[in-house]
């Protein structure tokens, strides 16, 4: 069983794009308190909420989604 935290880079590749919290939040579906949680690393969405990410984002799910196994 594979363990760790999933990491991610919704805000870089949101800043790269040039979308507010607000924006992304409205593209995708959901408030913009669920953006800031998934940024921060408190909120791992649905599969089906990381595909609609990556889609929006223009990118794939593993570009913007990783494990980072414990030391």
């Amino acid at each position: 069983m594979m363990s760790g935290t999933v990491k991610n880079n919704i805000r870089i590749r949101r800043t790269i794009l040039e979308l507010t919290q607000e924006q992304l939040a409205e593209q995708v579906g959901v408030t913009r308190q669920t953006i800031i949680a998934m940024e921060k690393g408190n909120y791992t969405p649905s599969v089906y909420l990381a595909l609609v990410l990556a889609k929006t984002l223009s990118c794939t799910v593993e570009e913007i989604f990783h494990v980072e196994n414990p030391a």
